[in-house]
């Protein structure tokens, strides 16, 4: 997972697949109304949503970070990626 990111009880999981679009929009609104991290897992997205999400969590390093899936496995797939992979670290692996 790209940066290190503050893991408290609240986290928001954006699944990403081509929202190159709406990624920014949607990240801003969270980190300006709410004051969870945020977890972009992208599905590997041909439209450049991968690099935006990068970029975000560049801009965010305490509150933004990417997991960059090798393929397209669904919705369902990618929240139990994410959710697994802010399980381990939270539990220092």
């Amino acid at each position: 997972m790209e940066g290190e990111m503050m893991i408290n009880e609240d986290l928001v999981v954006i699944p990403t697949y081509n929202e190159a679009t709406n990624v920014r929009t949607l990240v801003r609104h969270v980190l300006d109304h709410q004051p969870f991290p945020v977890l972009i897992v992208d599905d590997d997205s041909p439209d450049g949503t991968g690099r935006i999400a990068d970029r975000l969590a560049t801009e965010n390093p305490a509150r933004v970070s990417v997991l960059h899936r090798g393929s397209k496995d669904g919705l369902v797939a990618a929240y139990r990626d994410g959710l697994s992979r802010v399980s381990l670290c939270a539990r220092g692996e």
